[in-house]
């Protein structure tokens, strides 16, 4: 019999009790509800059901209040009773107060050891959806990548993506030669972008060291899952890299783990929380790329689980995929919101003994209507589900009790000083720097050829003696450019076959 982690259900007014197998975890979930009804406790007691069965998870904490799953719950706790008493209706005989293993981590590097990725390694295609570039200017990224990638330029941080398109406008009419027009105010525009994100506090989240996905997938000595809480509290506030940050973190889950087919259990379980987030605005090749990835990465054992106010905030073809579905209460005060609570109801295998529909607008707060899938990846009946207490503490840690956890992890001090190696800045200035000194020892050596003939002809006091002039100094003012010109044409020559791999979402192709 497969493995399973207790959900919740039991009770005379509500069905059997409710059970996600492990075997079909990968295969996605949904946990949707209004504000208040009771989303993050669900998110808690999944999060520590995973880990009690040794698969690691990743969350986000967008509260500041799921930091608690790393303490032990106490029977001082104010809701005790409640939670000991809805464990017995239940039937939950074996419920217990615990801890569990827990790695906290921030982009911004100050509730957590920090996550970092590189420019290259994100690829144009999300820094185009972090930027909210046009088409157009989308495409000038999509060059810069393209010429850093074949000119072994590394873009790590954002200086580099910075001075590399400085570089691209200073020679865009022999770039644009190869790649098409490249126009100044989009390269403006850009710029002006990434001016923004360096103070939404970007700037920490790109450089090195990055993140090693082994470090997010790690099980603790009594081999439980370590459960990875991302502080997204103050992350909250940059919307669009808080959303694009997570997809970069599930495509190079895509690219770099393995197939593994059909597990027993995940090896990974991704939650989404504020799904919302990532298809706001979205254009449709995004979306389209991120259904092929949700489609795709169940076979490289991670199930990723959606955590939205609604399940209309989750595109249709999307949504088709999320077989285990916790869905909390409703509100439907508008005609736009009955709709959509109608089209919530007709996703679940209708129960005949209630109404699907009527049972997600009235659940209370920690009820919930569920559906798991069953025998052979079946969807289960809809049940109206008490969702189990959870064994950790209820709300935050403090910050002295976080620091500690910090200081105890695993990975304490790997991520805590970046790495600023040469890369495509020091490069770009370097050849800048060289290509200057050329063209002034040029100059200085046509000065003195000119210093020369002034000499001879004085001496010579013969006017129409012109021997040996030199370029007029119209043409030495443009020397720099003529030099840098002639340099971006010899570097741009026969470099196709050097072109670096990319993946579905365009972030590196590693390989295995």
């Amino acid at each position: 019999m497969s493995e399973t982690i207790f959900i919740g259900g039991g009770g005379p007014d509500y069905g059997v009790k409710q059970e996600l197998i492990l075997k079909y975890a990968n295969r996605h979930g949904l946990v949707a509800g209004a504000t208040g009804t009771g989303k993050t406790v669900t998110l808690q007691i999944m999060a520590e059901g995973f880990s009690a069965m040794g698969v690691p998870v990743f969350l986000s904490d967008v509260k500041g209040d799921l930091s608690g799953i790393a303490k032990t719950g106490t029977p001082e706790f104010k809701l005790h009773d409640a939670f000991t008493k809805r464990a017995t209706t239940i039937g939950f005989d074996d419920y217990t107060y615990n801890a569990f293993p827990v790695t906290f981590w921030d982009l911004y590097g100050e509730q957590g050891h920090p996550i970092r990725t590189t420019i290259s390694e994100m690829g144009p295609l999300l820094l185009s959806r972090l930027l909210e570039l046009s088409e157009a200017q989308e495409g000038i990224l999509n060059i810069a990548f393209r010429v850093a990638d074949e000119e072994g330029l590394p873009l790590l941080d954002l200086k580099d993506l910075q001075s590399m398109l400085v570089w691209l406008g200073e020679n865009r009419e022999a770039v644009s030669i190869r790649y098409g027009n490249i126009s100044t105010a989009s390269l403006g525009a850009i710029q002006r972008q990434l001016l923004v994100l360096e103070n939404q506090g970007a700037t920490q989240f790109f450089g090195e060291p990055a993140l090693e996905l082994s470090d997010i997938m790690r099980t603790d000595v009594d081999g439980r899952g370590r459960i990875n809480i991302l502080a997204a509290d103050k992350l909250m506030g940059a919307p669009r890299l808080y959303a694009t940050s997570l997809l970069w973190l599930l495509s190079e889950l895509f690219e770099e783990l393995p197939e593994v087919g059909d597990p027993d259990k995940p090896k990974l379980v991704f939650f989404f929380d504020e799904a919302h987030l990532l298809f706001d605005d979205a254009p449709k090749a995004l979306i389209d790329k991120v259904e092929q990835v949700a489609r795709l990465i169940r076979s490289k054992g991670v199930g990723v689980y959606f955590v939205t106010q609604n399940p209309a905030d989750v595109p249709e073809d999307i949504l088709g995929q999320l077989g285990n579905r916790v869905q909390h209460a409703l509100r439907a005060f508008t005609p736009k919101d009955q709709k959509a609570l109608k089209m919530a109801a007709q996703t679940y295998r209708t129960n005949p003994r209630f109404s699907t529909e009527q049972a997600i607008r009235e659940v209370g707060v920690g009820e919930a209507v569920t559906s798991m899938l069953e025998a052979k990846g079946a969807p289960g009946v809809v049940e109206r589900t008490l969702i189990r207490p959870p064994s950790s503490q209820l709300g935050p840690i403090t910050e002295t009790e976080r620091r500690d956890f910090m200081s105890a992890s695993p990975i304490a001090g790997k991520y805590d000083k970046t790495i600023d190696r040469q890369s495509a800045y020091e490069v770009l200035m370097s050849r800048a720097d060289a290509a200057a000194k050329e063209a002034e020892e040029a100059e200085r050596a046509e000065a003195e050829a000119e210093a020369r003939e002034r000499e001879f002809k004085q001496a010579r006091r013969y006017e129409a003696d012109r021997v040996g002039r030199s370029t007029s100094r119209s043409s030495r003012s443009d020397s720099v450019g003529d030099k840098l010109t002639k340099m971006v044409v010899t570097e741009l020559t026969g470099t196709t076959g050097r072109r670096i791999v990319r993946g579905i979402l365009g972030s590196l192709f590693k390989g295995r």
